[in-house]
């Protein structure tokens, strides 16, 4: 009879001595860690402070750029005016469809939105409140208040230095602003070295936080939803994997423009739902409200209140969801770079109002809505199922309609970073066609990857790529402040004088959907750029020198003289005289 090796006190001493294969995320995970453990000690090093907290220095990066640009600009994105302008503009009233550009300003919104709604909206101000207390939340609203102003100049940057290509599509973000915008104030070296290393965390991270990550929990929540990690999704995540692979993967080979008609409809689909659902438990317990906005008052201002503020947003934030909002990471930059536009003021219109819907109103509806059903108080729930007990509590089928949200949200991230890290690699490769499609195979097949493994030092480091983007990003918007104040303002005052009127409704580009240009029109375009450009700087001058001006650009033409200069090119109706001999 052979021997039994399986019970053998021999055998069981042998199988002591050899070491037990390693699984293969157990191996990479193995050589990845030390790796991902000093970058990402480095990254979030903390200053550590009475009580027993610590302060992220990254934190007080990102903090500090909203603080310094909401001052600098004049606190534009709490105007009246400003908010008015903006609502304007991102409804196509003053871009024409034949602007350069492949998306309109609600796409571009819709794109950056979805790669910051999610998790951290849904899970992560959950985790906020259960460590800090319900004045967490309001820190975190003050920071997405203060954060719009970053956004308003990466938005403003990133289409004044994008780069339009051969086939009409474009390039920008910081690795264009960065390299381009330093080396027109006369730092050229310094440019390039902080775009290079942009670009190379933006490529890295997107991965991890935008890919590995969103596919990861995507599954995690299905399983859950049926019946946990012994069921059948649970123990074949890497199919959900595949499924995201497959949509996403129809969905990034049509470029921009399918991306942002994509996000333009589920990011406003299941924004609407999910404050909807919120609504429903709010209004179930009225009477509490008041003492839910106490509680938040109050315990923003006591020490465990501001400490568990800042480590809330810290938690949730930065290892999770970019602070939720990303302001300050450069993302807005990318996918506004891209919105049929000439005026690169507009776009940061547009963009502040990114952290206002993520940090203020979407997360304030979390954060109420727990606040009010006390869930966070005795529950030893993660995130997403403390705020599904909340919604449980008005109706129990809610919380499917969550589990929805947080797939289709997931979904809707892994769209928008597919295109954030193509741009990058696009850049550092000069936008060779064939390393973006092996950057986009690598995505697809990484979808899976994060779907069916648990690659921990993978996703911190990741995570500390992603926020490394805002060195380099900040640092460089420091040196570029004065070109943001000269475009934002120098917009607002063309605006307030009147000078840029709103284009004929046949002309615009649309809010939804990119109307499209006859040839005719694309080959006029520019040239009538160029002229109603002249006409309104001419205008705009008159008006600063205390002179009485016509109301638009083509009254103001008819009193000027003959033998002015802008007639070489236009007649007094305002219509490019290349139009004229094109007629005749």
């Amino acid at each position: 009879m052979p021997l039994d090796i399986m019970t053998s006190p021999v055998s069981a001493n042998l199988e002591a001595l050899v070491p037990t294969p390693l699984s293969l995320d157990q191996a990479i995970d193995n050589i990845v860690s030390p790796i991902a453990t000093a970058i990402s000690d480095a990254v979030f090093w903390a200053i550590p402070l009475p009580g027993g907290n610590e302060f992220p220095l990254i934190l007080a990066w990102l903090l500090g750029a909203g603080l310094f640009f909401t001052i600098y600009l004049g606190f534009q994105q709490l105007r009246p005016a400003s908010i008015r302008h903006s609502s304007h503009v991102m409804r196509g009233h003053f871009s024409r469809h034949t602007d350069p550009g492949d998306v309109t300003s609600f796409q571009a919104l819709a794109t950056e939105l979805s790669g910051t709604v999610g998790l951290g909206n849904i899970a992560g101000v959950a985790i906020a409140i259960a460590t800090g207390g319900p004045g967490a939340s309001f820190w975190i609203a003050v920071a997405g208040l203060v954060g719009m102003s970053v956004k308003m100049a990466e938005a403003t940057l990133g289409v004044k230095f994008r780069v339009i290509n051969e086939d009409g599509t474009t390039s920008g973000g910081p690795m264009y602003y960065l390299r381009d915008g330093l080396a027109s104030i006369g730092k050229p070296t310094l440019g390039r070295v902080l775009a290079s290393l942009f670009a190379i965390c933006t490529a890295f991270g997107v991965i991890g936080a935008g890919n590995m990550f969103q596919s990861n929990q995507a599954a995690y929540q299905l399983a859950m939803f049926a019946g946990g990690q012994d069921s059948w999704i649970g123990t074949h995540m890497w199919v959900v994997g595949v499924v995201f692979a497959i949509l996403v993967g129809i969905v990034i080979v049509g470029g921009a423009s399918k991306i942002g008609a994509a996000t333009s409809k589920i990011v406003p689909f299941m924004g609407i739902l999910y404050v909807i659902m919120c609504l429903a438990v709010i209004g179930a317990n009225i009477s509490q409200v008041g003492s839910a906005f106490e509680a938040i008052w109050s315990g923003a201002f006591t020490g465990h209140g501001v400490a568990g503020g800042i480590l809330g947003v810290l938690i949730v934030g930065v290892q999770r969801a970019a602070f939720s909002n990303a302001a300050g990471i450069g993302t807005a930059g990318i996918a506004h770079s891209a919105v049929k536009t000439r005026r690169p003021a507009q776009e940061g219109f547009v963009a502040m109002w990114e952290p206002f819907i993520d940090s203020v109103v979407i997360c304030t509806m979390t954060a109420i809505t727990i606040i009010i059903t006390g869930v966070y108080r005795n529950s030893g729930a993660d995130g997403v199922q403390m705020t599904a007990q909340a919604l449980k509590t008005v109706a129990p089928w809610f919380s499917s309609l969550l589990t929805l949200a947080v797939v289709l949200f997931a979904f809707s991230t892994m769209l928008s970073y597919s295109f954030y890290g193509k741009k990058a690699v696009g850049y550092l490769f000069g936008n060779s066609t064939t390393a973006e499609r092996i950057y986009n195979a690598l995505f697809l097949i990484l979808l899976v990857v994060g779907a069916a493994t648990n690659m921990a030092s993978i996703l911190d480091l990741a995570d500390a790529m992603l926020f490394l983007m805002a060195l380099p990003n900040v640092l460089g918007m420091y040196f570029l402040a004065r070109v943001v104040a000269r475009e934002i303002k120098g917009h607002r005052e063309r605006i307030d004088a009147g000078v840029i009127p709103q284009v004929p409704e046949d002309a615009q580009v649309g809010m939804m959907v990119v109307n499209e240009a006859t040839p005719e029109q694309l080959e006029n375009a520019d040239t009538e750029y160029a002229l109603r450009a002249a006409a309104q700087d001419a205008r705009s001058k008159e008006l600063q020198l205390g002179h009485t001006a016509p109301d638009t650009e083509r009254d103001y033409l008819q009193h000027l003289p003959e033998d002015h200069e802008i007639f070489n090119t236009m007649d007094r109706e305002g219509k490019p005289l290349k139009d004229q001999r094109h007629e005749s």
